[in-house]
């Protein structure tokens, strides 16, 4: 258990749409339910109802128009905004970010600052990979080139600082940091909450995705994949690739939007097999499907070398192509993977050795 005495603030990007950060940072409240949260920016309406009895602190960018639904417009603004987060002297025992942007950049002073690492910023780190994703034009990617090279400096000096201590949710994470910041890390998996999800006495005859519908989650490889197959795929979840995905998929490929958190597990633990045809930096949602029992086709990258255990709980494709995804599906047999195997995989990033592990480390620090 943390302690009751400790003083702690804790840290986040941005409040303005949910995903795998905001699990997290649920969970760090939970185990810091008195501590305050530093964002850029809170969009109340569109956060889980839970948030409004948070001590939710903004800063400045928060009243910029348009900012809630065009974040990623305002990248240039973020280091800014947190480098000017002043929490120098305010009497905390330990500042606590929950970082895959610039949150880090906080000043903290003489205060331990534990960053949980859940990316170094991709599109500073990997702006060209992710400028391709994104279809920027030409001569926008140009103008934008030296501001990258200014938050890259700026990016690297603040991991530098000394009462600074990075924890990294994967492997694929840790390695990063090293690249980039030049920083250890301890790899600390991010929690699971498995107990939502079991595993069913039958299975039905589709396939599953859970995903926001984004370019870099390759939603559009598994669209493809099982167009040209014609077995049955269900996709659950929404974004802005919904519209050009359904138009290139066929009539047994359904997409479900986003489904009541009740409705999730049974979907889940019914599926053959569930797909995840992108490079995660971790990965919730295999981890779910392996604690509902079912197994994983993965593209084999990031996260979820940590989370699938070849020929155990699932299989990997080698290519992010539809050649290599469909070899992977075709050759599967779902039914040669045990249940209790996979249950007993995704144990292994419940919440409870989340919390043990990370507060091994903030005992060491304070």
């Amino acid at each position: 258990m943390s302690s009751p005495t400790l003083s702690v603030a804790l840290v986040h990007d941005w409040l303005n749409q949910y995903g795998g950060a905001e699990r997290v940072l649920e969970r760090l409240v939970q185990v810091y339910p008195k501590a305050p949260i530093y964002t850029s920016m809170y969009w109340r309406s569109r956060m889980p109802d839970d948030y409004r009895v948070w001590d939710i602190r903004t800063t400045w960018m928060d009243g910029l128009p348009g900012v809630y639904r065009f974040h990623q417009a305002f990248f240039p603004l973020y280091a800014l905004a947190f480098g000017r987060l002043d929490l120098r002297g305010a009497g905390y025992d330990l500042i606590l970010s929950n970082k895959s942007g610039f949150c880090h950049g906080v000043q903290t002073g003489d205060t331990p600052h534990l960053c949980y690492c859940l990316a170094p910023t991709r599109y500073v780190w990997e702006y060209d990979q992710y400028a391709a994703r994104e279809n920027l034009p030409a001569v926008v990617k140009l103008l934008l080139k030296p501001l990258i090279h200014r938050l890259q400096r700026w990016d690297y000096r603040v991991a530098q600082r000394s009462t600074t201590t990075f924890v990294a949710i994967s492997t694929e994470i840790q390695q990063r940091i090293r690249r980039y910041y030049q920083r250890d890390a301890e790899i600390v998996f991010p929690p699971v909450d498995v107990e939502r999800f079991h595993p069913a006495d039958a299975t039905d005859d589709y396939y599953l995705v859970v995903s926001r519908l984004i370019p870099y989650k390759r939603i559009d490889l598994a669209v493809r994949a099982f167009t040209e197959l014609g077995w049955p795929l269900k996709i659950v979840g929404d974004g802005r690739d919904r519209e050009s995905l359904e138009a290139e998929a066929g009539p047994n490929v359904s997409f479900l939007g986003w489904v009541p958190d009740a409705d999730l597990p049974g979907l889940v633990s019914r599926c053959q097999a569930f797909i995840f045809p992108g490079r995660e930096d971790f990965g919730l949602a295999p981890v779910e499907a392996q604690a509902a029992g079912r197994p994983v086709i993965a593209y084999r990258a990031g996260g979820a070398l940590d989370t699938v255990i070849e020929g155990t709980t699932g299989a990997f494709f080698d290519e992010p192509t539809l050649e290599s995804l469909l070899n992977a599906v075709e050759s599967f047999d779902p039914n040669s993977v045990s249940r209790q195997a996979c249950r007993s995989n995704a144990e292994r990033f419940a919440f409870g050795r989340f919390q043990s592990r990370l507060n091994t480390i903030i005992r060491r620090l304070t």
